[in-house]
């Protein structure tokens, strides 16, 4: 297809694709004539996996080149290519080090992960982002005095599992390598919203069961 048909298909103005184009967000098409050229449903993908990213994600345009480069990589193994794809992307706030909060915050997360049974987060060398920023988030809830232990928090690692394998079943009905990973990614910035959603929806719910 030429750059008006990919632009119509993908909803992404002409001058936005070129301009992601020049940002090497998208991968060139294949030249055709000097001032020409086609793209294929490659293309097409890669955008909704950019609009996901900057128009949904609110990631900024450097960090979603990061994103598509570490998913592009393929001297990894996919699962670390699925890893670095999603690690790219922003998380949360960092936990403060001068703040004694942190610390029994950490050994909560340490002890958490532990009774989980996560071998994979427990043997890295340096925490991920999604770890650090649960212990700033368990940090706030320690400075504050809500409960935050570990027999608190196991029940929200079990829905974690739960909607991991939810989430990895959807990434795996992609055909291709790349396809899954640039849906892990998209999925990633997709539903995060959607999980905030339904469980204020469902807050509202239970507490009109329990309180009405």
């Amino acid at each position: 297809m030429r750059l008006a048909e990919l632009s119509e298909r993908s909803g992404v103005s002409t001058a936005t694709i070129k301009y992601y184009l020049r940002e090497g967000l998208l991968q060139p098409g294949r030249r055709v004539s000097a001032t020409q050229a086609e793209y294929g449903e490659d293309h097409l993908r890669r955008l909704r996996l950019v609009r996901a990213l900057i128009q949904i994600g609110k990631v900024p345009v450097a960090t979603a080149r990061e994103v598509i480069t570490a998913a592009e990589d393929e001297s990894l193994g996919h699962h670390m290519r699925l890893g670095a794809a999603t690690l790219a992307l922003p998380i949360g706030p960092e936990p403060a080090d001068d703040d004694p909060a942190t610390e029994t915050a950490r050994r909560s997360v340490a002890a958490l992960l532990e009774r989980l049974g996560w071998p994979f987060e427990c043997g890295l060398d340096e925490p991920t982002p999604a770890r650090r920023t649960l212990v700033a988030a368990v940090a706030a809830l320690v400075r504050l005095g809500y409960p935050c232990d570990v027999e608190q928090l196991l029940p929200y690692g079990r829905l974690a599992e739960r909607l991991a394998v939810t989430d990895l079943d959807l990434v795996e009905r992609q055909p291709t390598p790349a396809g899954q990973i640039e849906a892990a990614v998209a999925l990633t910035v997709l539903y995060e919203p959607v999980l905030l959603s339904l469980r204020r929806l469902a807050h509202a719910e239970e507490s009109a069961r329990r309180f009405t």
